[in-house]
């Protein structure tokens, strides 16, 4: 299926991935600073911004994912880049790089580490957010505008959202409350998403996780699950950051971003388990 993206910059391919109810322009923060040395693809995933739903028939699941993006990959020539991705999206990073994929792999605050409880609060709290982007537009508009109204809006995604553009927060409300696919990709972060975590990740494949201080979403505790696991990953705590990190401190972001993507691509591999073969 046809994935919307933005594609810019020149370098190695980096693959970006948003999170559940998000669209690709959250990247925009620092897909400037990235292009400098990568060639960026920041996709809408499936059902999410401006990419249709997923057909009919084919759930919401991790397989469907690496699906989808292995295909989307191909249909744009492009083999095994680099791949970051926040959220969700760094779920289905660190699932590309069992699934062969990813050259390697940047994930920021990703879902799958949380047990049951920690998973409840998170929908909850999304589900409060896509409920209140039902709220009139000029009364979120207004809220916007102010450096307090964004604090009271957006607090618990980002960690400083008096810095962010009020105009593309607005475009951010609108992109969850329509997106198709929130419903049924939230209830499947419930069982067969979170169940899914890949903890027998080939070592070979350069692992960054990172995880925002300011992190309201998934709480502490599952950034510290994330550093046990997998035990060769690198493991960087973004200061000051929240679970949407990019426009907290795009400087911050990026060279993380930029050193996870900092070593040579890899081959294609024949699928999950694949031992790697480097190529440049």
């Amino acid at each position: 299926m046809d994935l919307v993206h933005e594609r810019r910059g020149d370098g190695p391919p980096l693959l970006l991935l948003h999170g559940i109810g998000h669209r690709h322009q959250g990247w925009k923060p620092v897909l400037d600073l990235l292009a400098r040395e990568r060639e960026v693809i920041a996709v809408d995933l499936p059902g999410f911004g401006a990419s249709p739903p997923l057909p009919a028939g084919m759930p919401y699941t991790v397989d469907s994912a690496m699906t989808v993006l292995g295909d989307f990959l191909a249909s744009i020539g492009v083999e095994r880049p680099h791949v970051a991705g926040n959220s969700l999206g760094g779920l289905f990073t660190l699932h590309a790089v069992r699934h062969g994929l990813a050259s390697s792999a940047t994930a920021l605050s990703p879902a799958g580490f949380f047990h049951r409880a920690g998973f409840l609060y998170a929908s909850g709290v999304l589900n409060l957010h896509r409920l209140a982007a039902r709220t009139p537009e000029p009364l979120r508009a207004g809220l916007a505008r102010h450096p307090l109204g964004r604090k009271a809006m957006f607090g618990m995604i980002y960690g400083r959202p008096e810095l962010l553009d009020p105009h593309e927060l607005m475009l951010d409300t609108r992109a969850l409350l329509e997106a198709p696919g929130f419903r049924q990709t939230l209830h499947a972060g419930g069982g067969e998403l979170a169940s899914r975590f890949p903890a027998d990740l080939p070592p070979e494949v350069p692992v960054t996780i990172a995880w925002g201080t300011r992190d309201r979403l998934l709480l502490n505790g599952q950034g510290r699950r994330a550093r046990l696991l997998p035990p060769a990953a690198r493991f960087v705590p973004l200061v000051n950051c929240g679970h949407v990190p990019m426009g907290d401190d795009p400087e911050l972001v990026a060279r993380v971003m930029l050193a996870g993507s900092d070593s040579p691509l890899l081959a294609p591999a024949a699928g999950p388990g694949t031992g790697p073969k480097t190529v440049h």
